[in-house]
């Protein structure tokens, strides 16, 4: 039986800059900052600039150093107390990805429609999971799923807040079904697919010691270290097509290495 495992506390990522510097530096902190972040002002002579993640989904101190530049006064990393956890939801936009032809759009429900913009609008409510669009990992996913020809059945490994398996099924896949281990991932992966009006079945297993579920085509969003573990296990049967993600590019290989067992190549 799969163990419930804790949610990742939330980090608040303090980026303190001076004042009459602000303006390049926000431009310089895109990357980390593009998807919205909390301003305040310190000091008079500061700008601070925060986002909030769970610590792992988080740049590296030293990069944010790196893109700050001189303007950069400081940079902290402190958790946020019980009860904050979803302050960082009125940061969040809407994200959009394109691939092969078409656009899918991902909102939180706060967040109006975009009308006709002509992308697939997706309404996702992250809830303290991961998984709002806004993490380069599930950008890529969204961006290789579109390259996809929809049709047959899908499985979502590691699932968060159900945003592959919900759009997948947006998009034609199906049945849809996500796996999460989380103790609230279930009842948030159902929520945001009757949110779209598109059915997906949960299960709530731990993967990194349970066999995952067969579908021809996967999603797996997931960290080095569980993927490889999910390719040493007794797979029930590897999947005709699996989209992986979460590994730092220099890392990329060891994927396609570890699955290679299962007769995947990349």
């Amino acid at each position: 039986r799969a163990r419930r495992m804790t949610p990742a506390p939330l980090v608040r990522l303090g980026i303190r800059v001076r004042r009459e510097q602000a303006e390049l530096a926000l431009a310089a902190l895109l990357p980390i900052l593009r998807d919205g972040a909390e301003e305040t002002e310190p000091d008079q002579d500061e700008v601070e600039y925060a986002v909030y993640a769970p610590r792992a989904e988080l740049p590296k101190l030293e990069d944010v150093r790196a893109l700050a530049g001189d303007a950069l006064i400081d940079v902290t990393m402190t958790e946020v107390p019980p009860g904050w956890e979803r302050r960082w939801h009125q940061y969040l936009q809407p994200v959009e990805v394109a691939g092969s032809g078409r656009r899918v759009r991902i909102r939180p429900p706060w967040q109006p429609a975009a009308g006709d913009s002509g992308a697939l609008e997706v309404v996702i409510d992250p809830g303290e999971l991961f998984g709002a669009g806004t993490h380069p990992t599930t950008r890529l996913c969204l961006e290789l799923l579109l390259e996809l020809e929809p049709g047959g059945a899908l499985c979502d490994w590691g699932a968060g807040s159900g945003i592959l398996a919900v759009t997948a099924a947006r998009l034609g896949f199906g049945p849809v079904s996500a796996v999460e281990v989380m103790p609230d991932g279930l009842e948030a992966i159902a929520r945001n697919a009757a949110a779209n009006g598109v059915s997906v079945r949960t299960h709530w297993l731990n993967l990194a010691e349970t066999p995952a579920p067969w579908a021809p085509t996967v999603t797996a969003n997931l960290t080095l270290d569980l993927l490889e573990a999910i390719a040493a296990g007794p797979l029930e049967r590897a999947p005709e097509r699996m989209i992986a993600s979460g590994v730092l590019a220099d890392r990329a290989d060891a994927v396609a290495m570890a699955f290679e067992r299962h007769g995947m190549y990349e």
